[in-house]
């Protein structure tokens, strides 16, 4: 256990360490982290409980077995021209030697070699291999690693999948030792320092800095152990000063820092990846706020809209009703005079004569106004379905802006979210019958219409309602037939009563008038309510999604950021040691 070897500055570290990396993994869960991720920092955080752990990689035939063999002093390990490594090999201190495989496929050898007391060494496939199963095996291991030993070859050094595989091990912060393998394939003195150079220099531009490079032959610096004759090829090899780094330079003060390193560098990594996640995400409900607005915005617009264009077209029926009463009042003018006297004791002709020219077809223009605004009323609330879902359709696909990889679950609830919607949108558009929609509107204007008792006629829709009112109250209108001598109706009664049918009938026809417009402006301020509210239900489990997520991630985000900064000032303690 670590514990047993570290000062109480040291443990007080470590319990802080373990604390914060613990509210991290909480806090990556609420973030949706991929299990991968969580995996990496659980085996961090359960590293800190074992022995150092260092891991050898690079591509296959670089030869990474020979130079463990080489650091054991003995051929544990197959090695050859081909990728001989085909599954992960863990090799631990025990007291006899054995080998025993685990459910993940990895390999354990157990041997009684010292260097194992105070580490455990993990040879991976080559990070170049067919099988992508190993290169990822190899990768997972690089998160749970205290050092990188990167082994590249001297005869093609640091090819473009090692570079890649060392820009990785860079993202996990990770102590990095790079062994440049096979030199005595080199020739010269100058070759070598070339090669040399060559790796420094990329080294520098992958990382930002240049690691313990060292210049080695791993299957001479074998031969030496196994012959034990150090003295003959301790040139030849250049493998002591790799062990002295190993041995010596990695005593137990530098491997108790790096130990408390590692999880820091995994948990910074993460830190600030998701933090970027988050930020992605934040950025994604911002818009989809935006969409949001713009709905609210035209929902409004549409409101106001309607409501302008309404109060222009209602003057149409207007027009019509004061076009009807003065046909009316020059009717009674034409009518109602002495001369045309024995004309209105017919009252079949009078009625006749006052619907032709006063009632005319009203009834079927006010009727086709009406209709028109209807139908203008429909196509309008059908063009606004079809914006809103055209704005919806916009914020689908976060991946085609860019936004990818963590956080799937969120990615996943908010398309799901988003199509959900998008269909009870397309389900409504499609459903929407133009036809269907304004017999419905016009039969709520008739019956509001029809049922109104300030006309006091008792009709029953509109294209009745001027009928009744001609052949009901024509005669209530002129009176004339209780008149008993023309002196008598010329001087007095058919001036009084024409006066009399004037101000009935334009009594009458301000209250149709109000009650009409009225009824229309009720029925059409009610549909626009309506319709209104129907868009807005239609989006509301969207708007709250992306209010409530956008709270939730802006908490999380700064819970990250926070926890991001904790561990780099833990790491400038550990640093410090």
């Amino acid at each position: 256990m670590l514990e047993r070897v570290l000062t109480a500055d040291q443990e007080q570290i470590l319990a802080d360490e373990r604390h914060e990396l613990r509210a991290l993994e909480q806090a990556l869960t609420r973030a949706g982290a991929s299990r991968e991720d969580l995996d990496s920092l659980g085996r961090s955080l359960a590293q800190l409980d074992q022995l150092f752990f260092l891991v050898v990689v690079g591509e296959f035939n670089s030869g990474k077995s020979t130079l463990i063999n080489a650091l054991l002093g003995q051929p544990l390990l197959e090695d050859g021209v081909t990728p001989t490594t085909s599954r992960i090999h863990r090799l631990v201190f025990a007291e006899a030697t054995s080998r025993e495989t685990d459910g993940d496929g990895i390999e354990e050898l157990r041997a009684p070699i010292d260097i194992l007391k105070q580490l455990q060494i993990v040879d991976t496939p080559g990070t170049n291999a067919l099988d992508r199963d190993h290169e990822a095996l190899t990768q997972s291991f690089v998160p749970r690693s205290d050092l990188v030993v990167f082994v590249t070859s001297a005869d093609r050094p640091l090819t473009e999948s090692e570079r890649a595989f060392i820009e990785s091990i860079r993202e996990w912060g990770k102590k990095l030792v790079l062994v440049i393998n096979k030199m005595d394939f080199l020739t010269t003195e100058e070759d070598c320092h070339q090669v040399e150079e060559f790796v420094r220099t990329n080294c520098e531009h992958i990382l930002g800095f240049i690691p313990e490079i060292f210049p080695v032959s791993a299957r001479a610096a074998l031969a030496e152990k196994l012959a034990r004759d150090d003295a003959a090829t301790a040139d030849q090899s250049r493998f002591s000063a790799l062990e002295e780094y190993l041995t010596r330079t990695l005593d137990e003060r530098e491997r108790v820092r790096l130990k408390l390193l590692n999880p820091l560098g995994v948990g910074i990594r993460l830190g600030e990846s998701y933090t970027g996640t988050v930020e992605n995400r934040l950025g994604l409900l911002g818009e989809d706020l935006q969409t949001l607005d713009e709905i609210d915005r035209q929902l409004a617009l549409f409101g106001e809209d309607l409501r302008s264009e309404f109060r222009f077209r209602l003057t149409d029926v207007d027009n019509e009703l004061h076009g009807f009463e003065r046909r009316g009042s020059e009717f009674f003018d034409d009518t109602l005079r002495l001369t045309r006297a024995l004309d209105l004791f017919n009252k079949e002709r009078i009625q006749a004569e006052y619907e032709r020219k006063v009632i005319a077809d009203t009834p079927r223009r006010l009727e086709q106004k009406v209709d028109e605004i209807i139908d203008w009323m429909i196509g309008a609330e059908l063009k606004q379905w079809q914006s809103t879902m055209n704005l919806l359709h916009n914020r689908k696909a976060p991946e085609e802006e860019g936004f990818s990889g963590a956080l799937g679950e969120f990615d996943r609830n908010r398309q799901q979210l988003l199509d959900t919607v998008g269909r009870v949108a397309q389900r409504s558009l499609a459903d929407f019958d133009q036809r269907a929609e304004a017999r419905r509107l016009a039969e709520s204007v008739r019956a509001a219409v029809a049922g109104a008792a300030l006309l006091e006629v008792g009709a029953v829709s509109l294209g009745t309602l001027f009928t009744l009112l001609a052949s009901t109250q024509v005669a209530d209108f002129t009176g004339i037939l209780a008149a008993s001598t023309l002196a008598i109706i010329g001087l007095f009664v058919l001036p009084a009563r024409r006066r009399k049918a004037k101000a009935d009938l334009s009594r009458k026809i301000f209250r149709l008038r109000t009650t009409l417009l009225d009824t229309l402006t009720d029925e059409f301020d009610r549909e626009t309510a309506r319709s209104v509210h129907n868009i807005q239900e239609s989006v509301a489990p969207y708007s709250r999604f992306v209010r409530s997520r956008q709270s939730d991630l802006e908490t999380l985000r700064d819970e990250i950021t926070e926890l991001a900064g904790t561990l780099a000032t833990l790491r400038s303690r550990i640093e410090a040691l």
